[in-house]
């Protein structure tokens, strides 16, 4: 079975994430600390892909760990095609000032109709003043 013929290959979707600290919705006397983050979905595959599902798991300084699953991002499962990317923004809120997310998203090559996961690597969440 030649798997680059049936869905993107693992090399070919990308995804960067931009974290940051929202100061303004935060409150360190609530233990409640909000990050957004930005991430862009690159599809370098000559494929068609639809994102369907996410899947989150994100670990706060703790030690505590939260895992999110759902349809698509941002109410929407996007198509995305050969050389095009995605770019949302959401948000995460955590207990205390740094955590760490990572995860995967479930698409689907829209020709073949075959999932495939796309890897989200780890990321950190961190406040101000946190060591980095």
């Amino acid at each position: 079975m030649n798997r680059g013929t049936e869905t993107p290959q693992k090399s070919e979707v990308l995804v960067d994430v931009e974290p940051a600290f929202r100061d303004d919705e935060s409150s360190s006397d609530e233990a409640r600390y909000v990050f957004s983050y930005t991430v862009t979905i690159h599809n370098h595959s000559e494929r068609s892909m639809q994102l369907l599902a996410r899947h989150w798991k994100i670990t706060q300084g703790s030690g505590k760990v939260q895992e999110v699953r759902g349809k698509g991002v941002v109410g929407q499962q996007p198509m995305i095609g050969p050389g095009q990317t995605f770019r949302y923004t959401s948000r995460a809120i955590l207990d205390g000032p740094v955590g760490v997310m990572e995860g995967a998203y479930t698409c689907v090559d829209t020709a073949s109709q075959r999932p495939f996961e796309v890897e989200i690597p780890p990321f950190r969440l961190a406040g101000p003043n946190q060591i980095h």
